[in-house]
């Protein structure tokens, strides 16, 4: 069962897991499971539309309308930038305490376009990891909002900046990538959509949806002494 984090007659919105696709892709065609049909069936087969996106190995908010009507709404919040979007990441090394990334992303089609992320330190974690001749390892928790949406842009911000994102693949560290799963077995991705905040479509009542971290994220935050309490619970 998914969670269900809202839901009204116009919009509802999950955690969604780490791993599970948001709809079909060319990209994962081996997947047989998706989003799209899980929420439809645990809603009793009602229609859903999928707002936004969130990679497969990014877990956390995810909204859908209900009919082509709001979700034609939410598109325009979305393009306009009216929708707040915050994120988790653990990154390799310490990060600077806050930064603006803005660097232009190419995408499939070979067209580059413009890309910003803010983001701010939130915690450091230093343990005995070896790497690279040195005796350990230093990670960071960040809180990451994308002002643009693209394909894998976070991913590709915090490369940019020499901070890959934790079990990234591609656009990570593949001997840090390397180094936990030989050590902690993580196969996941330390990226997670915990917050989204927008006025209703039809209400326009303010609308805050936080999804709580999973197992995965929660494992590695204690292994590296971060203090994850306030994200293990929801905030609505």
């Amino acid at each position: 069962m998914l969670e269900i984090l809202y839901q009204d007659e116009y919009l509802v919105a999950i955690n969604k897991p780490s791993g599970l696709l948001v709809h079909k892709s060319f990209y994962a065609r081996d997947a047989k499971v998706y989003a799209v049909q899980e929420l439809r069936n645990q809603i009793g087969g009602q229609h859903v539309y999928p707002i936004h996106r969130l990679d497969r190995k990014t877990s956390g908010v995810l909204i859908f309308a209900l009919d082509k009507e709001v979700l034609k709404v939410m598109n325009e919040y979305f393009a306009s930038r009216e929708v707040e979007k915050k994120y988790l990441a653990i990154l390799r090394g310490w990060a600077p305490k806050e930064l603006t990334i803005d660097y232009d992303l190419t995408n499939d089609d070979g067209v580059k376009q413009n890309a910003i992320t803010y983001f701010h330190l939130l915690q450091t974690a230093e343990i005995d990891l070896e790497y690279n001749n040195h005796p350990t390892s230093r990670y960071c928790l960040v809180e990451a909002i994308p002002e643009t949406g693209r394909m894998h842009q976070l991913r590709k911000h915090f490369r940019h900046i020499f901070h890959p994102i934790l079990g990234s693949r591609p656009h990570g560290c593949n001997k840090q990538n390397k180094l936990w799963l030989e050590n902690f077995g993580l196969t996941g991705m330390m990226l997670h959509a915990h917050q989204l905040i927008f006025n209703h479509p039809i209400t326009k009542e303010r609308i805050v949806l936080n999804a709580t971290i999973n197992d995965e994220f929660t494992k590695v935050g204690e292994i590296l002494g971060l203090d994850l309490e306030q994200y293990k619970k929801s905030l609505n």
